[in-house]
């Protein structure tokens, strides 16, 4: 009989905290996401919420300040949670957004992406970027963020339209929508937000950690634009519902988490000092929840629900 294969998903939304119950500043103080109200017993994703375990879900304010002044930044946040070092300690500031020479170099040498393929696992960053992206890339006008570094020097390459088209990959607006109304790809496949989720479930099947990023919340708070990041969130709420439908939950640890606060207070569009958000839905959730605190935390749970033994220290 064939094993099922054990999986871990994580959600990946740039740029959310916890912040007040305050609904004319903070888009995830609305009622209007009924999966994740069902998934927290009627509670909200709030600071005043707490730390919580239900039935279905455990919430986990996680510090994303490390110990370090100043307000977090995306390429220090995001390293520490790929690699579980502490990168705003060891360079002795946040920094960012996207990662300079010391940042890579943690990045090339202890990248979670890394650590499982080196372990004979198989890691999957399943974002989709489009044409321009590579070129601005080629012509040295952007650099690669932390995350799709961390894939890349793992050994993939980054995913295409193609990709898209052929159901590898996923857009980071979730459905498809930007990629005909801003890219320039009126062909591009549309999906529901539900249809998403049943859709990154289908892709990961292959794999044994799958990636998903969407940097459009950071964007949005930065905006602060409150309605827009209200918008999303439903988005982001009806996709995780036909996630969660579609995956074995059994054998499947989903994570939603991210590096720092922004659009959980869109009365100013900085970063915040606020915890970041994390989730944990799935396999093993209760005992895995009890090990975060920080954003060094995740490398250590995925590796323990994946098998992968930790490297011995001296």
């Amino acid at each position: 009989m064939e094993l099922k294969r054990r999986r871990v998903i994580v959600l990946f939304l740039d740029g959310v905290g916890l912040g007040a119950e305050e609904p004319l500043s903070n888009p995830l103080a609305s009622d209007a996401y009924p999966t994740l109200r069902a998934l927290l017993d009627g509670r909200r994703l709030v600071a005043q919420t707490g730390r919580l375990s239900t039935a279905s879900a455990e919430l986990i304010p996680t510090d994303a300040v490390l110990g370090v002044p100043g307000r977090p930044q995306s390429a220090t946040g995001q390293t520490t949670l790929l690699t579980g070092i502490n990168a705003a300690r060891l360079l002795g500031e946040h920094y960012g957004p996207r990662p300079d020479a010391r940042v890579r170099a943690l990045l090339e040498q202890h990248s979670l992406f890394l650590r499982l393929a080196q372990a004979g696992r198989s890691p999957y960053f399943c974002n989709a970027y489009p044409q321009r992206y590579f070129d601005a890339i080629q012509r040295g006008r952007r650099l690669l963020s932390a995350i799709p570094y961390a894939a890349v020097v793992a050994g993939q390459t980054l995913l295409t339209y193609a990709d898209l088209c052929a159901g590898r990959a996923l857009s980071a607006d979730l459905t498809g929508e930007g990629w005909r109304r801003e890219l320039g790809y009126p062909d591009a496949p549309l999906y529901s937000p539900q249809e998403a989720g049943r859709a990154l479930w289908e892709l990961s099947q292959p794999y044994d950690f799958v990636f998903f990023e969407t940097w459009q919340t950071d964007l949005l708070g930065h905006a602060a634009d409150l309605q827009g990041a209200i918008a999303f969130f439903q988005r982001f709420d009806a996709f995780l519902a036909g996630l969660l439908k579609a995956a074995d939950l059994t054998q499947t640890l989903v994570i939603v988490t991210s590096d720092h606060g922004n659009v959980e207070d869109c009365s100013h569009g900085k970063h915040t000092t606020n915890p970041a958000l994390t989730l944990l839905l799935g396999a093993e959730r209760q005992i895995l929840a009890a090990a975060i605190q920080s954003l060094t935390d995740f490398v250590p749970i995925i590796l323990r629900f994946l098998g992968v033994p930790e490297p011995e220290t001296a």
